[in-house]
């Protein structure tokens, strides 16, 4: 039996329905596991005497599926925040997301203290129109409260048919009172990459890495031959396949290493290494990222800053550096393992630190609309860095007018040669922090969560 592995976005992330973070074929489970213990034979007698009590004594009569289900989900969502179990009918849906084209709202989700929390709407989604923001909390669905749900739970009641629209009650950052907000559901339909000339530049906006991202950054790259340059913009991209995000870096190198994946084990050491050709032709690339970019997102920048092939621009990305295996189950479903930290070329392991960029830009936030994210290092239970030096997370704000992304408009400057980077000198020049907005770290208290 083949195993998928797995490199799930930005806090493990569920989407609505379902985002694709799922990738490579592996090779079967390892046999020579360790025998288990007499004790922990008696835990496991232990499980079956509460199954059969509650079976017999809970005051109204439970479905035996859902008890084991249930069980098996909180085995693993205790592990981290990115492993779980898939039920035969999350697993369908998973292997329908990854094609590209699927049914929901269009968000990238997780749960936080027992709500759901929004890790970013997915571009030109009826949740990216209808305004809903990175970091929003969810708490009532149509009127019913979320708290006491699963995130599989919720996730399904934001399901239905097209057109239909659902009330979602929102807490957000800087607002002193949660607000509904109308999404009407629709077939999702991501096109993971767009691009175009951007003011004598190559703009190419990677949006999630799912079948088709390789294949779009190729036909930008041919559609784009004679820009001077090129912008790869990976903000707020949740991550998603595996060997996408290796064949996006592989696009640009000549040769090297991608990426490896390290487990608990010496031999489960994997490397994964470039083609010769560069499709850019050696062209100059700036590669964007923030808070919001994770998991593939920062395999394509670690892979093309360590082998300066690259500058990389914003701010410090979530720190996503985890490998899950989707492990299937037969008729049963599948559960997703944490089974693997991965590493950059040069040994950088991001899990809980993210990717420093070479050139750190914050944007010019509006007061009300600061989006900031906790990164890996924020989530409860979460798999910890080595060295335990752990980084948070940074801005997730994205302006949605051009003329005011600084970010991009300094990216292009130093493709169009209006600025210059010095390695020994990588912070911005005092003009151009003026001009690129550099602030501070910090962000908008919180407002209450309702009853």
């Amino acid at each position: 039996m083949m195993h998928r592995t797995v490199i799930a976005g930005a806090a493990g992330l569920v989407s609505l329905a379902l985002v694709g973070i799922f990738a490579l074929d592996a090779g079967p489970t390892r046999g020579g596991a360790e025998a288990a213990s007499s004790e922990t034979y008696r835990q496991l007698n232990l499980f079956g005497d509460v199954f059969e009590r509650v079976r017999a004594d809970y005051v109204e009569e439970p479905a035996d599926a859902d008890l084991i289900d249930n069980a098996i989900n909180g085995m693993l969502t205790s592990l981290d925040p990115h492993s779980s179990y898939l039920n035969p009918k999350t697993f369908r849906d998973m292997q329908v997301q990854t094609r590209g084209e699927f049914g929901g709202l269009g968000i990238e989700v997780t749960m936080e203290e027992g709500f759901v929390k929004v890790v970013a709407p997915i571009d030109d989604t009826p949740a990216d129109k209808a305004g809903l923001r990175a970091n929003d909390l969810i708490t009532h669905l149509d009127g019913e409260p979320v708290l006491g749900l699963t995130l599989s739970a919720a996730v399904e009641k934001m399901r239905g048919p097209v057109n239909a629209p659902i009330t979602v009650t929102i807490v957000r950052q800087g607002r002193n009172e949660a607000f509904d907000v109308t999404v009407v559901r629709d077939i999702i339909r991501i096109k993971s990459v767009r691009y175009k000339r951007d003011e004598g530049v190559g703009y190419i906006r990677v949006t999630t890495f799912n079948e088709q991202t390789s294949d779009g950054v190729r036909a930008a790259l041919r559609e784009m031959s004679d820009m001077p340059g090129f912008v790869v913009d990976l903000r707020n991209n949740p991550g998603g396949l595996l060997d996408q995000a290796i064949e996006v870096s592989d696009i640009f190198l000549e040769k090297g290493e991608v990426v490896s994946t390290r487990g608990r084990y010496p031999e489960d050491t994997q490397r994964y290494n470039s083609r010769p050709g560069d499709l850019a032709n050696g062209k100059q690339v700036v590669v964007l990222v923030n808070g919001g970019s994770a998991s593939a997102s920062e395999i394509v920048a670690g892979a093309l800053q360590d082998h300066e092939r690259a500058l990389v621009l914003g701010t410090r990305s979530f720190g996503k550096g985890s490998v899950q295996t989707i492990i299937p189950l037969g008729s049963d479903g599948a559960i997703r393992l944490t089974t693997a930290r991965y590493y950059t070329p040069a040994g950088r392991s991001i899990q809980a630190k993210g990717i420093t960029p070479d050139i750190k830009v914050e944007q010019n936030v509006p007061e009300d609309e600061d989006i900031r994210t906790t990164g890996e290092a924020g989530l409860a239970g979460h798999l910890a860095a080595e060295d335990e030096d752990e980084k948070g997370g940074s801005s997730a704000y994205v302006p949605r007018d051009a003329k005011d992304d600084l970010q991009l408009i300094y990216a292009r400057d130093l493709i169009l040669g209006k600025r210059t980077y010095d390695p020994a000198n990588p912070a911005p020049t005092a003009d151009a922090s003026a001009a690129a907005g550099a602030g501070s770290e910090g962000g908008a208290a919180m407002a209450p969560i309702p009853n």
